[in-house]
């Protein structure tokens, strides 16, 4: 299903029927992708995803509608472990939702993580790839985080720009 064909099928009409190519980066894409099919998106920006939990925070602000029809619920938590916390608490009562995160951040998720895969819940975490350091202040790119949650039990599906 694509968007637009899902779009279709529920009649909403808020896309031209003509296709245009846009220009966007990784976390752009993400964030588009992210906030077309949640009804909810718990956010705690850790750089460098921050740009996709500001974009979902803005599109909410402005009313912009997923294909659903409905504005995406974005809350912004107090930690990694809340936002990963509150978004099992809504799947476990059979919502969609959606998280962004990275490298540190994503480790403090692993316990929820495992619940999540146990529970064969479906959700979608949003993960930038960035190397993981002792203090936090990596910025090089890698996927040690991402490495660092395979035995969670979580099917991996990998893009890049």
């Amino acid at each position: 299903w694509s968007i637009r064909g899902l779009r279709r099928v529920r009649g909403l009409s808020t896309v031209s029927s003509e296709e245009k190519k846009v220009i966007m980066d990784g976390n752009t894409a993400a964030a588009h992708a992210a906030y077309a099919m949640v009804e909810q998106a718990f956010i705690y920006p850790i750089s460098p995803s921050s740009p996709m939990c500001e974009l979902a925070a803005e599109w909410a602000a402005q009313g912009r509608k997923n294909v659903f029809g409905t504005t995406v619920n974005v809350t912004q938590m107090q930690s990694e472990g809340g936002a990963a916390g509150a978004l099992h608490g809504v799947l476990d009562r059979g919502g969609l939702a959606a998280t962004f995160t990275c490298s540190q951040g994503l480790l403090l998720m692993i316990p929820n993580m495992y619940i999540i895969s146990g529970q064969l819940s479906p959700c979608v975490f949003h993960v930038t790839a960035r190397a993981l350091s002792k203090h936090g202040l990596s910025i090089f790119a890698e996927h040690t985080d991402v490495m660092a949650v395979r035995q969670t039990g979580w099917a991996m599906l990998v893009a890049n720009t």
